[in-house]
């Protein structure tokens, strides 16, 4: 095959099956301990996950419910460790400004903030009615 991303030829995709689940698993723990020491923007979004997630659970509402308004916070950390992703790989190709650069950077904010509206949209939702009793 003369593909350069031939399985052969690529040191990192040699494991297979329970050895690649396990650094792959690896990987992703280095990923979120990073993103954790490293992201201001994700502690702060784990922060509201870790306060937000026992009232989800208290709140007198459908199981399905606690899911989505559970599921939309981790969707935020999800696109802000992709948004991370984006940054890091601009930043290692160089700081110089470029509008491309800027254009990729600002896609991946713009994609964090779109998640924390969703998120929002949904709490507010969830939680009104039972604030205003409607």
């Amino acid at each position: 095959m003369n593909s350069p991303y031939h399985v052969d030829q690529n040191p990192h995709k040699g494991n297979r099956g329970l050895t690649r689940a396990w650094h792959a698993a690896k990987n992703s723990w280095c990923g979120l301990v990073y993103a954790f020491q490293e992201e201001s923007a994700f502690r702060q979004e784990l922060t509201l996950l870790a306060l937000l997630t026992p009232i989800a659970f208290v709140l007198p509402i459908t199981l399905l419910e606690k899911s989505l308004l559970i599921a939309s916070l981790v969707m935020v950390l999800v696109i802000e460790l992709l948004n991370s992703s984006v940054e890091a790989a601009i930043d290692r190709i160089s700081f110089d400004h470029h509008d491309l650069s800027k254009r990729a950077k600002d896609f991946g904010s713009a994609a964090v903030m779109l998640a924390l509206f969703v998120a929002a949209l949904l709490w507010t939702a969830v939680c009104t009615p039972l604030i205003f009793k409607i």
